[in-house]
């Protein structure tokens, strides 16, 4: 049996990677910081796990002692997380880490992370230009997130053994820390039946389910070689789609308002609202055999219900999250919808 090593397992991303190899019959490792973050159901599959630092040299040889057929790197965003890997390349059949589409710079140098969007004129290929690398490691920040990963990115690629870099955009799926769902369901579930949408709902951000990327990283896995490939949902879901999606599974009504284009800033923000619109270009997966376990609408159900089935203190800890600050102000609904035209956008 193959063996696999899924370097941050514990995650909404790792653990959906692990379940895909394990059904796919590889011999799964996983590593983390805590052992009581490991999901019970990895554990109940065959899944094993080992306590790790994945930043400490000595923690990673310990890992990888053996050799191993494939390491999913989910937690790698330096240069020098990536130059763990690639001098250990040696003993391994291939490697598949997780970049981000926050490398990616339109003609003007504005990227996902800048303060005026980037305009890319239509859906983003891998051949489109890169921000410049940043090696110093300083990565938590808007715009050192996206240059670190493409030194990551660079350090990897130049490693002894096939390497995948997969790029994907705004992951969902079941155990995320930060649901965007979050957003409609917390409305839904306050009985708010009207949603005003920025730019008529036709915002959108493409999103990736996590089993999406799991099947994708299973192909690479599969079909080792040294690539770049996007990875996000089959379809492009405007901000509009993604609303009607989560509302249809909570199986509420939501009237979708869709404000002009020249309202103010403030009135119908969303996780979603990127203007304008940025999806990936999918067809380089495609031509490597890679079939997606389903659409957005498809796929976003099972954290819909995750999501229903919060204690209130669960709830709660959501709310209060840095990244919802703000979004709850149903003022500020109030006002867009008061003064929004009366031809709603319904759906």
């Amino acid at each position: 049996m193959a063996r696999a090593i899924v370097l941050g397992v514990s995650g909404m991303t790792g653990r959906a990677i692990a379940r895909e190899l394990i059904d796919a019959e590889w011999d799964v490792t996983g590593t983390g910081r805590d052992p009581a973050h490991f999901p019970d159901e990895l554990g109940a599959s065959g899944g094993g796990f080992v306590q790790s630092d994945r930043g400490d040299a000595v923690d990673l040889d310990a890992v990888l002692a053996g050799g191993a057929d494939l390491v999913v790197d989910c937690v790698a965003y330096t240069a020098a997380h990536a130059q763990l890997l690639a001098d250990r390349a040696a003993d391994l059949g291939s490697v598949v880490a997780l970049s981000s589409k926050a490398v990616y710079v339109d003609a003007q140098g504005r990227h996902s992370n800048s303060d005026d969007p980037p305009d890319f004129g239509g859906p983003v290929a891998e051949t489109t230009a890169a921000l410049e690398p940043d090696y110093s490691g300083e990565y938590r920040s808007r715009l050192g997130y996206g240059t670190n990963k493409v030194a990551m990115e660079r350090t990897l690629l130049a490693a002894s053994c096939p390497v995948s870099i997969l790029r994907p955009s705004r992951i969902h799926g079941p155990g995320s820390a930060r649901p965007r769902e979050w957003f409609i369901v917390r409305r839904l579930r306050d009985r708010r039946t009207r949603l005003p949408l920025a730019h008529g709902g036709r915002t959108g951000n493409h999103p990736t389910a996590a089993v999406n990327l799991a099947r994708l990283v299973r192909v690479c896995a599969e079909r080792p070689a040294t690539r770049i490939l996007n990875a996000a949902d089959p379809d492009t879901p405007s901000s509009a789609d993604i609303a009607q999606a989560i509302a249809e599974t909570v199986e509420l009504p939501l009237e979708l308002v869709g404000l002009d284009d020249g309202v103010p800033d403030a009135w119908g923000r969303n996780p979603w609202d990127t203007w304008p619109p940025f999806f990936l270009d999918m067809s380089a997966a495609a031509e490597i055999g890679y079939m997606p376990v389903g659409t957005y609408a498809e796929t976003v159900a099972t954290t819909v219900r995750e999501l229903l089935a919060l204690s209130p203190a669960a709830a709660a800890a959501i709310d209060a999250d840095p990244f919802f600050e703000g979004r709850f102000d149903y003022a500020l609904d109030d006002a867009a919808l008061a003064a929004a035209s009366t031809r709603p956008s319904s759906r």
